[in-house]
């Protein structure tokens, strides 16, 4: 018989081996009991179980590091200073928009391996921090088991110098269960059913921001990240922030995000049900859409939109819109680093990723009611309806 996860005792341990025991937010022990009561009810093997038990004592004592560091050094005295964020759908170009604001000389953008192993401080830590190799590691394994993945998204290449989302520095406030923190777990990514908590998660994300500032030179943040659902404590927690929008055709981003969830999903845990996937997406980008259409923020004068054809069509020059949207200069040498990044990174470097919108006309959809339905969304923001098939 498989003895399951014990919460209480891997919070016990996780405190144990790090000497602290602040959490920094007394909701933590009761959140992580419902994630391990989760893990124990999916099924796992032994070797499962002990993998999910390494990767809950990994988030635990990275947590409680976190906090700890907050104690000894003034971490929580640093400013974010009017950080510039991206945000959009999933496959709307929010990434490559990302990646090209990342390679600004003066910009500073979230690595993987700060997310993966926040302490100490980047700027305290030394010559031989071994945190950047580990990082590289783990994502040479993610590769390996997820390689249909670099098709979607190639920019996995760049390893443990990777650009996460916003959200996964929520990953040991277990409030999400991504693939970049649960690749070895046998399991599909949990994206609901978590408690959740705007204010709390922002609380979180400034203050891993402010742990990756601390004693670097001062640079401003260049960040990406799906913010839609929470813009009031978005802007609550970062009042001086802007955000461009990006915005593309639901149809093509139902399809496009179902392929890519199957392509890693079926690294993890095998072939999956397009079927049940398609109906899984469609439904999460309606469910966005009518936020993006209803939620009173979304015209706030602080957020750029920007159709995602216009960005694909010049990318560089969406930089330099929403830059001088922000009040800042696109320097010469950042435009020649985007130039460069352009020139160096081609999109289909690890082969063509290939979807169809027939996998929405598979579960019984009618492309042309689709469109009728979306045309308010794209009248208002200016989205064309994009033909690929």
């Amino acid at each position: 018989m498989t003895v399951g996860l014990d919460a209480a005792a891997l919070l016990a341990r996780a405190q144990a081996e790090i000497g602290h025991h602040d959490f920094g937010d007394p909701t933590l022990p009761e959140r992580f009991a419902v994630a391990v009561g989760h893990l124990n009810g999916i099924g796992l093997d032994a070797n499962g179980i002990a993998e999910a038990e390494r990767v809950c004592h990994w988030l635990l004592t990275s947590r409680l590091e976190l906090f700890a560091d907050r104690t000894r050094f003034p971490i929580a005295d640093e400013v974010i200073d009017g950080p510039m964020f991206v945000t959009g759908e999933p496959r709307s170009g929010t990434t490559l928009m990302h990646a090209l604001m990342s390679v600004d000389p003066h910009g500073r953008a979230l690595r993987f391996w700060e997310v993966m192993y926040p302490s100490p401080p980047p700027g305290l830590a030394g010559p031989d921090d071994r945190r950047r190799a580990h990082a590289d590691a783990d994502w040479r394994e993610i590769n390996a088991k997820m390689p249909k993945w670099l098709r979607s998204h190639p920019y996995n290449d760049m390893l443990g110098d990777g650009l996460p989302e916003d959200e996964r520095a929520w990953a040991f406030d277990f409030r999400v269960m991504t693939p970049t923190a649960w690749w070895r777990v046998p399991m599909q990514t949990l994206v609901g059913g978590l408690p959740t908590d705007p204010s709390a998660q922002y609380r979180i994300h400034k203050a891993m921001l402010q742990q990756f500032q601390y004693n670097r030179e001062p640079r401003y943040w260049v960040l990406k990240g799906f913010h839609g659902f929470r813009l009031e404590a978005f802007f609550d927690t970062y009042p001086d922030a802007n955000l461009l929008w990006l915005h593309r055709d639901p149809v093509q981003v139902a399809a496009s995000r179902t392929m890519m969830m199957a392509d890693i999903l079926d690294g993890i845990v095998g072939p999956i049900d397009l079927r049940v996937e398609a109906k899984k997406h469609l439904e999460m980008t309606r469910a966005s859409i009518a936020n993006t259409m209803t939620s009173p923020m979304v015209d706030d004068p602080r957020i750029m939109h920007i159709p995602y054809a216009d960005f694909i069509a010049d990318p560089i020059g969406a930089v330099r819109s929403y830059y001088a949207f922000c009040g800042r200069d696109l320097t010469s040498d950042a435009q020649a680093a985007m130039r460069d990044y352009l020139a160096g990174n081609r999109g289909d470097r690890y082969g063509k990723f290939g979807y169809s919108t027939s996998l929405l006309t598979d579960i019984g959809e009618d492309l042309d009611d689709l469109h009728a339905e979306f045309a308010p969304f794209r009248e208002r923001f200016g989205v064309r309806i994009e033909k690929r098939d």
